[in-house]
């Protein structure tokens, strides 16, 4: 009997010709004559989804990435059809879809220009070692297409030219360039002809993205498994691009509290308590502003989760209480890996529920991390993340721990080639079972959102604070994060500064990076350039790995630890700034940090640029990136800003020098703006707030600002109780007008702002509030331009 053994193999296939197209509400379905078929979900004007199958039927609609609060909805739809094409039709976007081939073209529906084509569109090859499909779509790139994004990618802003893979990945003391990573954000921002959109690819399988690197007019992206299900998001706004892509993956489910905004300092490790204290101490003795220490491994009993080493940390409830009365909340970091100890109640409950990871043949996923070898809870399993919730009780309910940080939960595994999982380990995945190359991607961020859960339920009525190392699209829902184990060096600086604004403009704002490095020790130079960008990142921790030496604010003599403090003061005065770009951020999705692309994208000048950011709405801050710098070379965004530190006026729209000593960094004012500042506290709730600086920087012209407050913890907010203001500046030759609208039912402290005009063009001789002139003895004007007023004013007229 003779057999063919040999597997046909046959390369790339293709959808052939459309034979049959079916309308349900907003889903198209096109069939191909050889079985595939296109369905085009049109879930808002500016989004669509495409998704194909091969085999003529779709699996479950299943994705942890999308929220169930995205909003949906569209204001116009029709569908014709032409010899050659089907076309979609919204107020928005039309859309060709090939009767050849289901290749698509996607079009601006205001002014019909070409927005996105498919060069080969959608094809795929059989996987014969694992089944299924490698699913691929590759596109034309148009002339002068630029890209943006894919999370923190440890390279240039704009990723044109280059390659990614998207596996989450522990990458110790990685590099520029080292890819992939610790997260896993399969979206991107395509723009040309000042027109933007993005990529969704929403597939959990290792993934690639190519941006006309192998061809040089081609983009493409594949994965290795599942299916070829992407959403196309159309600004033209870039800054639309990536709201509405953070509206479709998840806002932050609440505000985070104040205090976790401030200076946070961590170690690999703090401990015994003694240690712990003695750093505390310093940092109350110094005057340097900070709310949180945070305890790494070494706080636990043998490195076992939920466990506290009776030697160095005998009581710690009454610690943690001793650290809350002089104002720092206590942070705990929780591994994935549980010890495998039949003494170990973690251990036993888990075992005994079946709650942890197994082989393909049934042996349980064994690994080797810090206390040995473990076992390792499936996450994608809903009865596993709520027994874990409940796990965070004493911890939290009993102890008075404030944060959890969730670290190696990529899932690293030591030892073991590919540093995770083997691929053959079986997830539940919410009812939908699959193996570990469908799950990797989101174990960190179901296990963060497990975290979060117990948090937010022993925490309460306070907000919970999660952060996490790993994370796929929709991870910002739960969590804040950072950018890893980073290095101790001038690149790495560099690399900070790169990482979180790509982080930020892929829907994740609540992200900063291991300041001062976590891998080797930097000098005190670098220590305090890598506070000063630190300060303006969402996220700003110390942490470093204790192995190579101190890195606290006062490690590096007096005139660094001066620096740093001013610094670290600076953060405190900005809080209820960055506050309302946090709130803005949960709102409306709107990054807290902005690239000067994102910021300015008709600019073609900012489509390369790296180092400038915008902090918020009004702050233009770049950091000092090298040894010995005196000042460095900037580019401005166009508009006119003054210079936070000498209030000189500058036109943008051009590259300058910028002065900057060590206890300086380049930081710029939007003209117009209306920058709110508290007092200088040691940490949040230190004082009552009396009295709100304002700092009001002169416009001719129009310019918006707000300023949003409530009782900074709680969930007050949410029923109305905080105070959004909002104000109106409108500069004239000789008079300076600003009305303010106030919302909400919180009332703040503080019955007065302390006025400081910034650049004001005239010496004023009247002053009006709400159409009563004010003797300058009542409003306390003096020459040096500040006036107090009352908080609740609704028009105020400065004139000359």
């Amino acid at each position: 009997m003779i057999l063919n053994t040999e597997l046909e193999y046959k390369g790339n296939l293709f959808p052939s010709k459309i034979i049959s197209y079916e309308k349900n509400l907003n889903v198209l379905s096109f069939t191909t004559e050889n079985g595939v078929i296109l369905e085009v979900t049109v879930r808002r004007d500016s989004i669509l989804r495409f998704r194909f199958t091969t085999t003529g039927i779709f699996e479950n609609d299943f994705s942890y990435a999308i929220t169930k609060y995205a909003s949906r909805g569209y204001n116009h739809l029709e569908v014709n059809e032409n010899e050659e094409n089907y076309i979609i039709t919204t107020s928005k976007l039309i859309c060709h879809i090939s009767k050849l081939d289901l290749r698509t073209s996607i079009f601006d529906a205001i002014d019909n220009t070409l927005i996105c084509e498919d060069e080969l569109g959608f094809h795929w090859e059989e996987s014969y070692e694992h089944g299924g499909n490698i699913v691929k779509m590759s596109k034309i790139s148009q002339p002068g297409e630029s890209y943006y994004g894919l999370g923190d990618k440890p390279v240039d802003n704009n990723l044109k030219g280059k390659r990614f893979e998207n596996w989450v990945t522990d990458s110790y003391a990685y590099g520029r360039d080292t890819d992939p990573i610790y997260k896993a954000i399969p979206f991107y921002t395509g723009l040309h002809d000042k027109k933007s959109y993005g990529i969704f690819f929403d597939n959990t399988f290792r993934s690639f993205f190519d941006f006309c690197q192998e061809r040089r007019n081609i983009t493409s992206f594949w994965a290795q498994g599942g299916e070829m299900n992407y959403y196309f998001i159309y600004g033209p706004e870039m800054s639309d691009v990536v709201v509405n892509y953070t509206d479709l993956t998840g806002k932050p489910h609440e505000l985070p509290a104040l205090w976790t905004l401030g200076y946070h300092q961590c170690k690999w490790s703090y401990y015994p308590e003694s240690n712990v204290k003695e750093i505390t101490a310093k940092f109350r003795e110094l005057q340097i502003p900070c709310d949180a220490i945070y305890l790494d491994i070494d706080y636990m009993e043998g490195f076992r989760c939920f466990t506290w080493s009776k030697d160095h940390f005998p009581d710690p409830k009454r610690m943690v209480k001793e650290l809350a009365d002089d104002g720092f909340k206590t942070i705990v970091i929780i591994d994935p890996g549980i010890k495998i100890d039949m003494d170990y109640s973690v251990f036993q409950e888990g075992l005994e529920k079946d709650y942890f990871c197994k082989r393909a043949d049934g042996p349980y996923m064994k690994g080797k991390v810090w206390p040995g070898e473990c076992y390792f809870p499936d996450f994608t399993k809903p009865e596993v993340r709520e027994w874990w919730s409940n796990l965070f009780k004493e911890l939290v309910e009993d102890i008075g721990v404030k944060g959890v940080w969730n670290d190696m939960n990529e899932p690293a595994v030591m030892d073991v080639p590919g540093k995770t999982f083997p691929n053959d380990v079986r997830h539940d995945y919410e009812g939908n079972p699959c193996s570990h190359r469908k799950a990797h991607n989101v174990y960190g961020m179901q296990m963060a959102r497990a975290t979060y859960q117990g948090l937010k339920k022993f925490s309460y009525p306070k907000r919970p604070f999660v952060i996490t190392r790993a994370a796929y699209s929709g991870t910002q829902r739960y969590t804040s994060s950072w950018t890893g184990d980073n290095v101790a060096t001038w690149d790495h600086l560099n690399i900070a500064n790169l990482q979180a604004q790509r982080m930020c403009m892929s829907g994740f704002s609540f992200i900063g990076s291991d300041i001062g490095g976590f891998a080797e020790q930097p000098n005190g130079e670098l220590y305090a350039r890598w506070i000063q960008l630190g300060i303006f990142h969402p996220f700003c921790r110390t942490h470093s790995s204790g192995d190579h030496g101190d890195q606290e604010p006062w490690a590096f003599g007096d005139t660094i630890t001066n620096v740093v403090r001013k610094f670290i003061e600076l953060r405190y005065q900005l809080l209820p700034y960055l506050y309302t770009a946090f709130w803005r951020y949960a709102e409306e999705g709107i990054p807290i940090l902005k690239s000067l692309v994102l910021y300015d994208q008709e600019d073609s000048q900012t489509h390369y640029r790296n180092d400038e950011f915008i902090f918020g709405e009004k702050i233009l801050a770049c950091p000092i990136t090298g040894p010995n710098q005196k000042g460095r070379r900037m580019y401005i965004p166009r508009g006119r800003w003054y210079n936070f530190w000498t209030d000189e006026v500058i036109s943008g729209g051009q590259e300058l020098w910028v002065d900057a000593d060590l206890d300086s960094m380049p930081i710029f004012v939007k003209e117009g703006a209306i920058v709110p500042k508290y007092p200088i506290q040691q940490y949040v709730g230190e004082k009552v707030i009396d009295e709100l600086l304002l700092d009001v920087y002169y416009k001719l012209g129009k310019e918006n600002s707000l300023v949003y407050e409530d009782a900074t913890d709680g969930y007050d907010y949410i029923k109305g109780r905080y105070s959004l203001r909002d104000f109106k500046l409108l500069g004239k030759k000789n008079e300076l007008i600003i009305q303010q609208h106030k919302s909400g039912k919180f009332i703040t402290t503080y019955k007065t702002f302390k006025l400081s005009l910034h650049g004001l063009p005239f010496k004023i001789s009247k002053v009006q509030v709400d159409n009563e002139e004010i003797l300058f003895k009542d409003i306390k004007l003096n020459g040096d331009n500040t006036l107090v007023l009352n908080k609740e004013f609704t028009e105020l007229h400065i004139m000359a």
